[in-house]
């Protein structure tokens, strides 16, 4: 799972490349996917996330992975299908529920690092505007008291040369 969180053009390009070399997921321009892979070789995969069609914004991207298989809740259902006891399915149902949790916690978080973004490039935004304004307002009243300060002041007649 990737997702953009932060950025003015919320998409990125990303590649998956096994331990061989060889491409095993390769998506461009998606600001979120979700993929599902079982590894074939053990060893180190590579991740990249590009960002050159957009190279003056920066972006905050937010990846998840999950490694293995998740282990069995009881240690008798280990792969075999077995009658299970109203604990035992009470059990299973609250960890699928719980699961079902995270994974709401999650999206919800980044929502909120999305929107956190967001209002602090409002904030810094409005704060420049307000600072503009106000060097303005400061320039306009000057300009009006000097110019009020002309009307009433008395110009007076130079004085002749004596001769």
């Amino acid at each position: 799972c990737c997702q953009v969180i932060s950025a003015a053009a919320t998409d990125v390009d990303c590649h998956v490349q096994d331990p061989l070399g060889s491409t095993v997921y390769s998506e461009t321009r998606k600001q979120y996917d979700s993929f599902t892979h079982r590894a074939a070789h053990a060893g180190v995969y590579q991740f990249c996330f590009s960002n050159e069609f957009s190279t003056f914004s920066h972006k905050t991207v937010y990846f998840d992975f999950r490694v293995g298989d998740e282990p069995p809740i009881l240690p008798e259902m280990g792969g075999k299908v077995t009658a299970l006891t109203q604990m035992e399915s009470a059990c299973v149902t609250i960890h699928e529920a719980l699961r079902t949790v995270i994974d709401s916690q999650t999206h919800y978080r980044l929502r909120e690092a999305q929107d956190r973004a967001r209002a602090e490039d409002l904030h810094s935004r409005v704060s420049y505007w307000s600072l503009g304004e106000t060097v303005a307002l400061c320039l306009v009243g000057v300009s009006q008291v000097l110019l009020l300060k002309s009307f009433f002041t008395e110009k007076r007649p130079g004085r002749a040369a004596p001769s």
